[in-house]
């Protein structure tokens, strides 16, 4: 047996438990993940979230290069025009992004500023990149320099690759608006009936409307904007009884408060008690209250009851 301690034993309580408190972690270890969680999510294709974490590198060093290209990317891929314009111009130089300035200017649809940009992306990346090449055929005034420029991107495109494809698409847009150009419209004309196709180059053209006809059509369909069109009322389905469907069900009776006796259908079809026999009348059968009864007859007594015929 083991000899006794001395020791008086301690009881730990948890209250008493005091845990070091954990060390902020400092500025370049929250960059480091920060940059592996955005490195994971445009592995993973979560742009949106990407962003969110680029904006959060920014907090730290609103300078980072590679931040600033990265949400940049991020912005194009996600259709966000506006915002990478806003990015592009906040960059102290910002003749480092022309192509992305035109090519975002091109989607918002102000092809006049974007083609002014071209020969400073020409000069920034080259007349031979392929970039530069696929704007200035979208950029194209004509349909004519699109079919050439494409040609020109086929030639040297990996086959069964998505550029590939995205070049096929646009080389037979061009090449279907050529051939309406060049021929079909022609034989457009052709099919008309001679009636219309007469009279075609001789009729006046068609007569703009005039000032007060515009604003009279404006103020005529301002005034049907303003008619209040009457909507029905939704029914609310957590209300419908089990069973039931809205417009399809037919309505319950609304006397189904009311007593048997008090419903206005009270009474039709009910037969008398005793009624036809206590059977169903066959053909021929006649009610025996509406046969008047004969002249000599004896009437119906207790004195006759007895009597026996002779």
């Amino acid at each position: 047996m083991p000899p006794k301690s001395n020791i008086p034993p301690t009881k730990s309580r948890w209250k008493d438990h005091k845990t070091a408190p954990k060390q902020p972690l400092s500025t370049q270890e929250r960059l480091k993940r920060l940059f592996t969680t955005l490195c994971a999510q445009i592995e993973g294709g979560h742009f949106s979230n990407a962003v969110k974490t680029c904006d959060k590198i920014l907090r730290f060093e609103p300078n980072d290069v590679d931040a600033r290209r990265t949400k940049l990317f991020l912005l194009l891929q996600t259709e966000q025009y506006n915002e990478a314009l806003d990015l592009i111009d906040s960059n102290e130089d910002q003749s480092q992004h022309s192509y992305e300035r035109g090519y975002s200017l091109y989607r918002l649809q102000r092809e006049s500023d974007a083609r002014s940009l071209l020969g400073a992306i020409k000069q920034e990346k080259g007349e031979d990149d392929r970039g530069v090449i696929h704007l200035e055929a979208q950029l194209a005034r004509s349909y004519e320099e699109a079919f050439e420029l494409y040609n020109q991107l086929l030639d040297t495109a990996e086959p069964n690759s998505e550029e590939h494809s995205d070049i096929l698409t646009n080389l037979q847009a061009s090449q279907r608006h050529l051939d309406f150009i060049n021929r079909g419209f022609l034989q457009a004309l052709d099919a008309l009936p001679t009636s219309i196709t007469s009279t075609l180059e001789t009729a006046p053209p068609p007569v703009q409307p005039t000032t007060a006809a515009v604003v009279s059509a404006a103020a005529s369909a301002s005034l049907d904007a303003q008619k209040v069109i009457p909507t029905q009322k939704k029914v609310r389905m957590k209300r419908v009884p089990a069973g039931v469907v809205p417009g399809v069900t037919p309505p319950p009776d609304p006397e189904r408060w009311l007593k048997k006796s008090e419903r206005s259908t009270f009474g039709h079809g009910r037969r008398k008690k005793g009624a036809g026999g206590g059977g169903g009348a066959t053909q021929g059968s006649a009610n025996l209250d509406s046969i008047p009864a004969p002249s000599g007859a004896a009437s119906k007594s207790g004195g006759n009851k007895g009597k026996k015929k002779r």
